[in-house]
């Protein structure tokens, strides 16, 4: 079982392992950047040299580890200012995970706007085809979206739309999200529903094609869009089809990222002990 959360890399980026293995993690996720900015501090080399021997000496597998964009860049915009910065940011990402050494970097699929679903996908798509070029062996991660307003990417159908049309195909992957699935209408809540919905998944997507799974509770009701996370099994989509869901993962060998709160209710210790129990 791979199973881990996002950690912080607050004080150097190798921190990140540190705080990994201090909360019993087989996975994890990091930001290699301040998330909240589009200005990125370079990489150096120590910090490169320390966040490799750390993780090799930790023994989670590299292939269990992956990043995330920061929130500002949209690759569906059609500012041509904004979206011209969100393609270089998404290639530096590319090219800091590459030093790295982490395989997979998750992205949102971002927002038309208002100019409607088949341009976003259009800008989408030439976004991540122009990313997809770079030299490199890190794949880039569609994460299905919540169905929030102007989003594209929500339904297995649209993300497989978008998805087909990448290039090179081995450059790119799925990173599936439980609580986005869940307010977007896909029912998680009973075993039966699970293997209904990830069957769905698999025939449309490909389980091949699913590379990381972000295992959320969601603060929101099924179908209501709400982009909340929230604790294993306190949500509205509960542990039972929680723990199916993580039995599939397991099976199929897909790592698990928490992206829970931490609050007074719980933290990322007692979310990733939850899961074990579950699993």
């Amino acid at each position: 079982m791979q199973i881990g959360c996002h950690v912080s890399i607050s004080g150097s980026i190798d921190k990140a392992v540190d705080n990994a293995v201090e909360r019993e993690c087989s996975a994890f996720q990091i930001f290699t950047r301040n998330p909240r900015g589009w200005h990125a501090k370079d990489l150096s080399n120590d910090d490169i040299i320390n966040f490799k021997e750390k993780l090799k000496s930790s023994k989670i597998d590299r292939f269990a580890t992956c990043a995330h964009m920061p929130y500002l860049p949209n690759l569906s915009t059609p500012k041509v200012d904004g979206f011209e910065k969100s393609v270089n940011t998404l290639i530096n990402e590319i090219e800091r995970c590459e030093k790295l050494g982490i395989p997979y970097l998750v992205t949102h699929l971002g927002s038309h706007l208002g100019t409607g679903e088949e341009a976003g996908i259009k800008q989408l798509v030439k976004g991540l085809n122009k990313a997809g070029q770079t030299k490199n062996d890190v794949m880039v991660l569609l994460e299905n979206t919540a169905g929030q307003k102007n989003s594209v990417g929500a339904n297995f159908e649209q993300l497989a739309e978008i998805f087909n049309q990448l290039k090179p195909s081995k450059k790119f992957g799925v990173c599936l999200d439980t609580c986005h699935a869940f307010v977007s209408g896909y029912d998680l809540r009973t075993e039966k529903s699970v293997k209904e919905t990830l069957k769905k998944f698999d025939d449309i997507i490909g389980f091949e094609n699913l590379k990381i799974l972000h295992l959320n509770d969601a603060k929101g009701e099924i179908g209501c869009n709400l982009d909340r996370h929230y604790h294993i099994g306190l949500g509205n989509i509960g542990e039972k089809g929680l723990a199916e869901v993580i039995k599939t993962a397991n099976k199929k060998k897909i790592p698990i990222i928490l992206e829970t709160p931490i609050d007074d209710i719980r933290d990322d210790f007692e979310n990733i002990r939850k899961v074990k129990e579950l699993a």
